[in-house]
């Protein structure tokens, strides 16, 4: 463990497939120890972990549900006994409705799972790492990081799938709440905002996006891929953005510009 604990830790959530594993493979490419938490059983990951371990990344996996507390313990615990510290926290495990429905039919039970899982859980996730980041010294020019992964839709309306874009909201007034509550500790706090990337999540509405690309929709005319996201979460997680927090980036193709 001796060398693993002169590297920076990162734990990434939903970290399994999709823009999760090419967060957790874009860190352990830039130096940190991965710690993947997923709700998927680790066999079913073997593929994805075998392609970390090629490649030289010192990993873990943690299975558990975001919206559980004793696995969100269990996580930060299992991390710093793994490691033996923690530098960095990527929230990127989030879900969509089971089923998209206009917002007068929206249920109530859908909308306690997704804002259970995206908000909530993220919010006492980010609680308890930040706790653990405070016990530690500082390994390079601050204390940790904590990215969070949102979306377009924090303030792009979906009418179909209200309870998803409420949850991003929320997502950011959690990532300014704790910039401001940790920026005099060294913790920096920041957001990345997807717009449309092939994803899971998006394999079922492919031929609407394709058919919005294709009509020019976004400006740079192409879907976006996990490593898009990855690559920004990477600058923030660096040394070089150290005189900012609270802040989000767009990683959408120019669909935010509001044009004529």
């Amino acid at each position: 463990m001796g060398d693993c604990q002169k590297r920076k830790t990162a734990i990434v959530t939903g970290g399994s497939r999709g823009i999760g594993l090419a967060i957790a493979r874009k860190l352990g490419q830039d130096g940190c120890n991965v710690v993947i938490f997923a709700t998927r059983p680790q066999e079913s990951c073997r593929e994805q972990l075998e392609e970390l371990s090629r490649m030289g990344i010192s990993w873990h996996y943690v299975q558990g549900s975001l919206d559980q507390k004793e696995a969100r313990e269990r996580l930060i615990a299992e991390a710093v006994e793994r490691f033996g510290r923690i530098d960095i926290l990527v929230n990127n495990a989030g879900v969509a409705p089971e089923k998209r429905m206009d917002l007068l039919e929206m249920t109530e039970e859908s909308y306690d799972r997704v804002m259970g899982i995206n908000v909530k859980g993220t919010l006492f996730l980010t609680q308890l790492a930040a706790k653990q980041m405070l016990k530690q010294e500082i390994l390079g020019k601050k204390r940790g990081t904590i990215v969070n992964v949102g979306s377009c839709s924090a303030q792009v309306s979906s009418v179909n799938r209200g309870e998803y874009c409420i949850s991003k909201s929320a997502l950011s007034m959690v990532t300014t709440l704790f910039a401001d509550r940790l920026a005099s500790e060294g913790i920096l706090v920041h957001e990345v905002r997807p717009g449309v990337i092939r994803t899971d999540m998006t394999s079922g509405v492919k031929e609407k996006y394709d058919a919005a690309i294709q009509n020019g929709v976004f400006p740079i005319c192409r879907w976006g891929t996990p490593e898009d996201v990855a690559e920004a979460v990477g600058a923030f997680c660096s040394d070089q953005f150290l005189y900012t927090t609270g802040n989000y980036i767009d990683v959408d193709g120019g669909f935010h510009i509001r044009r004529l």
